[in-house]
């Protein structure tokens, strides 16, 4: 899973650096770049946030990581790294002027609640395992990757769509983007139903085996 969840990270993250980097070493101004190049504080912050995120997000699925002190130093990374994405992201989606065709007010709406359900489940899982709920704090997690993953899934729809029928208009760009938010999330909650059954499968079986344990004493 970790190495799927990089590849698919590898779309967003590559852009990202590749708009922090002209952005730093100059880059002619077009209608298509304006707005980051009149502000760029915040997309450098949602590139970078992001990226990082992204990155050791995918690695905190690693079973064996899970079980070592790592995990709980990424951690500390990324909630906040995690935060700076989303309300960057919110940030950008309210203040930047955007091509129409790309940024239809859908979108925007959808940005924002998603964005907001991000921010909302990585504080939710923080308090979580603060209380040592890991159950809970998986969960949250787990939906909070889901969301922030969506720049990488959204290759995934808007790609075949493209290449069939050529630049989608503007609600069928919006209906593509939210698809893809709507597959991670699916997923993300199949995952997290698995690891439910899981853990109840083996605490019914470490009960069963303390029955003869008990018996014996």
């Amino acid at each position: 899973m970790p190495a799927g969840l990089i590849a698919l990270s590898l779309v967003p993250v590559i852009a990202g650096a590749f708009r922090v980097t002209t952005l730093t070493i100059g880059v002619e101004v077009t209608p298509e770049n304006a707005r980051f190049v009149a502000s760029p504080i915040p997309v450098v912050l949602h590139a970078v946030g992001s990226s990082v995120y992204l990155v050791l997000g995918a690695l905190q699925f690693a079973p064996s990581l899970r079980r070592r002190r790592w995990h709980r130093i990424a951690g500390r990374i990324l909630v906040p790294a995690g935060l700076i994405s989303a309300l960057s992201g919110m940030w950008m989606a309210v203040f930047y002027a955007s091509p129409a065709a790309m940024n239809g007010p859908a979108l925007i709406v959808m940005r924002l609640v998603l964005g907001t359900a991000m921010a909302v489940a990585i504080v939710v899982a923080f308090l979580a395992i603060r209380r040592g709920d890991v159950r809970t704090h998986s969960a949250w997690m787990t939906r909070a990757y889901a969301i922030g993953l969506g720049a990488g899934t959204q290759l995934l729809t808007l790609l075949p769509w493209t290449l069939a029928f050529g630049v989608p208009s503007q609600t069928m760009h919006s209906v593509l983007m939210g698809a893809a938010w709507a597959i991670n999330l699916f997923v993300a909650e199949v995952v997290i139903r698995r690891r439910a059954r899981r853990g109840a499968g083996t605490v019914r079986a470490a009960g069963r085996s303390a029955v003869p344990a008990a018996h014996l004493s």
